[in-house]
């Protein structure tokens, strides 16, 4: 299973590509045309099941998440913040900070 599969699935007019394999940014190409032709509709990106995700594809990927709401899912920590650096939303983070400033003034 070299590369990349985009597997697509429709519930309730939302849309959700799951991807699976490896993202790099020549692979991170495949995915841009998938987004551009799902144009106007809403969209879920599943990177859950990929087994490398390599810091190139979300360069290739930023241009068009940042043109349109997609929602991302199944990020690593590491992959959340560098999306982040690049203007794109990722949604709030589950995890709690180490620790929070109000932590450390009220003790």
């Amino acid at each position: 299973m070299a590369g990349l599969q985009i597997h697509s699935e429709e519930i309730a007019g939302r849309v959700t590509l799951r991807l699976e394999g490896i993202l790099d940014g020549r692979t991170a190409h495949e995915v841009r045309t998938s987004l551009s032709s799902l144009s106007g509709r809403e969209v879920v990106l599943d990177f859950t099941h990929l087994r490398e995700f390599k810091d190139s594809a979300v360069g290739v990927l930023t241009r068009e998440l940042v043109e349109r709401p997609v929602q991302l899912r199944g990020l690593a920590t590491h992959h959340e913040r560098m999306f982040r650096y690049f203007g794109v939303g990722t949604g709030e983070s589950q995890r709690r900070a180490y620790y929070t400033p109000e932590d450390i003034l009220s003790a």
